[in-house]
C-alpha cells in the first residue's frame, strides 16, 4: 500500500475553505484528512488545484485548526460509498455512515459518488406504468418507469407526507422484478427526519428502502454529497441487482442553497439570484443519472421535491429543474386551504411521458380518453365557479351549473384522498367515470361512443 504524503503547508483558512501549498499530484474532488495537533481528524475535499496549490473544502468546522502544526493528507480517491445487498432497510447520514445503530456495511465494492449520467445512446425509452396509489398522479399525470417527475411545493405545504406516501405505495404493475426506494432527505429538521424514519418503520416500507438523512445542522458540503450518495446506491441496486428503484430527493432547494453557499465562499461570480452560473449543469449531472439502460432490466425513476421560494415558479431552482425533467406535479395552497390532501393542483401539473405509460395492457384502454375528459371538465368547471363568484349562481346556464358542481365534487372525491389511502389504478379510473355521470352523455365529447357505451354507467 502506497504511503500517503503529509503536508504541513496550510497557508490560509477562510470559513469552510483552506489553502494548502506545495502539493503534488492532487486531483479535483479528491478526499483529504486534516490531523490536528491533538490527534483529532477532520475530512476535506479538493475544490481547485492551481500548479502546486490546492483549495480544499472542510466537511466540519474550521475551529481549532492550527496552521503551523496541523497536517493534511490526500487519500487518492473521491468520496465513495460502500455498497452491498445489506444497504436495504438501513439509515445512513449524508456521508454514507450508518446512523440507525446497526452494524457497519461490509461493502462488495466502493463506488465513487460522482457517477456519470447515462449515455443518451444507451438509454431505453420509459414506457411502463408505476402505480403510486395517488389518483391525481396515476390518473392524470402518470409516472412512468425511468422518468424524472419533480414535485413543486411551497413552504409549509405537506410535501413530506406525499413523499412518504409515494415511497410506501409505489410499485410496478405486472412485473416480477424487485422494487426498491432510495430516499434522500437533504437539509431537513430533526423532526422531519424522525417523521420519515418512523413512518417507514410503522408501515414496513423500511425493508425495501435505503434512507439518507442530512440534517439542517450538518455542514453545507455534506448537503451537496447527500443526493449523490443516494443515486450511487440507486445505480448499484438498479444496474447491478436489476431492481426497479424509485429515488425521492427532498428538498432540492436546500441542496441549491448549499451550492450557493460554497460558491460564495469561493468568491465565484454569481448568476441569477446569487446562485452559481453552473446550477443548471450541476442539477443535470444529478437528474440525468435516472432512466433505463438498453439490455438492463433495472431502472431508476426519480421524484425530486423542491419548495419554490415565495411560491415562484420562475425562481431559478424550479425553472431549471423544469427544463431538465419530464414534467412537474405542483402543490397548491388554494387546494390545501380547502382541506384536500394531497393538495395537487391538477391543471398546471404535467407528466410529459404519461401517454407512454397508459392504455390497453398497461393501465386500461379507456385511460387516455377519461383523463382528457376529466381535465377538460374540471377546467371548465373552475371557470364557471369563478363566474359564479362575480355574477352569482343565477347568471349561470344549467350546463355551467353542472360543470361547477362537477369541479367541486372532483376536488372533494378525486383529488382528496388523504395520505393513507392507496388506490389501485382501477379504483382511480372507476371513480373518474362515477364523477362523469354528473353530465349527460352528450357533454362527454372527448370520449369515443364505444368507450362511453362500455364504461358510462348512469346512477339509477
Amino acid at each position: 500500500m502506497a504511503i500517503t504524503k503529509e503536508y504541513k503547508t496550510i497557508r490560509e483558512v477562510a470559513g469552510p475553505l483552506m489553502l494548502v501549498d506545495k502539493v503534488e499530484g492532487v486531483k479535483y474532488y479528491e478526499l483529504g484528512e486534516i490531523e490536528l495537533p491533538n490527534g483529532e481528524m477532520r475530512r476535506c475535499r479538493v475544490l481547485d488545484v492551481n500548479e502546486d496549490k490546492a483549495l480544499v473544502q472542510l466537511f466540519e468546522s474550521s475551529a481549532g485548526i492550527n496552521l503551523a502544526d496541523s497536517k493534511v493528507r490526500f487519500l487518492g480517491h473521491g468520496i465513495e460509498f460502500g455498497v452491498s445487498d445489506d444497504i436495504l432497510g438501513r439509515v445512513f447520514s449524508g456521508m454514507g455512515t450508518p446512523i440507525d445503530g446497526g452494524p457497519a456495511i461490509i461493502p462488495e465494492q466502493n463506488l465513487d459518488i460522482n457517477g456519470t449520467p447515462i449515455n443518451p445512446a444507451a438509454r431505453n425509452y420509459p414506457s411502463e406504468f408505476i402505480q403510486t396509489g395517488v389518483s391525481t398522479i396515476d390518473g392524470l399525470n402518470t409516472l412512468v418507469r425511468g422518468q424524472k417527475l419533480p414535485i413543486f411545493s411551497g413552504s409549509g405545504l405537506p410535501h413530506a407526507n406525499l413523499a412518504a406516501q409515494i415511497a410506501r405505495q409505489a410499485k410496478v404493475l405486472g412485473s416480477d422484478s424487485k422494487f426498491a426506494v432510495v430516499f434522500a432527505a437533504i437539509g431537513i429538521t430533526f423532526e422531519e427526519a424522525d417523521f420519515f424514519i418512523s413512518d417507514f418503520k410503522r408501515t414496513g416500507a423500511i425493508d425495501r428502502t435505503v434512507l439518507f438523512i442530512n440534517l439542517a445542522s450538518d455542514p453545507a458540503i455534506e448537503r451537496i454529497s447527500t443526493p449523490r450518495m443516494a443515486l450511487t446506491a440507486a445505480e448499484y441496486l438498479a444496474f447491478e441487482k436489476n431492481m426497479h428503484v424509485l429515488v425521492i430527493l427532498t428538498d432540492i432547494t436546500n441542496y441549491a442553497e448549499a451550492l450557493r453557499e460554497v460558491s460564495a465562499a469561493r468568491k465565484e461570480v454569481p448568476g441569477r439570484r446569487g446562485y452559481p452560473g453552473y446550477l443548471y449543469t450541476d442539477l443535470a449531472t444529478m437528474y440525468e443519472r435516472a432512466g433505463r439502460k438498453l439490455g438492463c432490466d433495472g431502472s431508476i425513476t426519480m421524484i425530486p421535491i423542491l419548495t419554490m421560494p415565495e411560491d415562484d415558479k420562475t425562481h431559478p431552482i424550479p425553472d431549471l429543474t423544469g427544463y431538465i425533467t419530464e414534467g412537474q406535479i405542483i402543490l397548491s395552497r388554494e387546494v390545501y386551504r380547502k382541506g384536500y390532501l394531497p393538495p395537487v393542483d391538477v391543471l398546471p401539473s404535467l407528466s410529459r411521458l404519461k401517454d407512454k405509460g397508459i392504455g390497453d395492457g398497461k393501465t386500461r384502454e379507456d385511460h387516455a380518453q377519461l383523463m382528457n375528459q376529466l381535465i377538460a371538465c374540471y377546467a371548465r368547471g373552475k371557470e364557471a365557479l369563478e363566474l359564479m363568484v362575480v355574477l352569482g349562481e343565477a347568471a349561470l346556464t344549467p350546463t355551467d351549473r353542472l360543470y361547477a358542481k362537477f369541479s367541486e365534487e372532483f376536488e372533494k372525491q378525486y383529488i382528496n384522498q388523504g395520505f393513507e389511502e392507496n388506490r389501485t389504478i382501477e379504483q382511480t379510473l372507476d371513480l373518474g367515470w362515477k364523477l362523469l355521470t354528473i353530465f349527460p352523455k352528450s357533454e362527454l365529447k372527448r370520449i369515443k361512443p364505444e368507450t362511453l357505451e362500455k364504461y358510462y354507467k348512469e346512477d339509477k
